[in-house]
């Protein structure tokens, strides 16, 4: 009995935190939920201005060789005591992080 309990108090502690992983994938601007996946034009819709913006071109490699430019945009929104930085691969939001 005891081996089960542990079992299950592992598997409440795993989800917790997967859970908590999870928090910065997405957050609220408004009644909003901007989460990865949405272009900058969403986010600036529901999130106005960011509080600061930071574009930086990166080559694209495979293998070694150079394929190309992406342009990488970073902003910064600061609300509730909370900063959360964007990253944007050319249009498309990829991550969420807090400070």
């Amino acid at each position: 009995m005891s081996a089960r309990i542990g079992g299950l108090i592992a598997l409440a502690l795993c989800c917790t935190v997967i859970d908590t992983a999870r928090a910065d994938d997405a957050f609220r601007c408004g009644n909003r939920l901007v989460e990865p996946g949405m272009t900058r034009a969403e986010v600036r819709q529901l999130c106005g201005e960011p509080t600061a913006k930071n574009d930086e071109v990166q080559d694209v490699r495979s293998g070694g060789r150079l394929l190309g430019t992406t342009t990488v945009h970073r902003w910064t929104y600061t609300s509730y005591s909370k900063t959360r930085v964007l990253t944007f691969d050319e249009d498309v939001l990829k991550s969420i992080e807090s400070e």
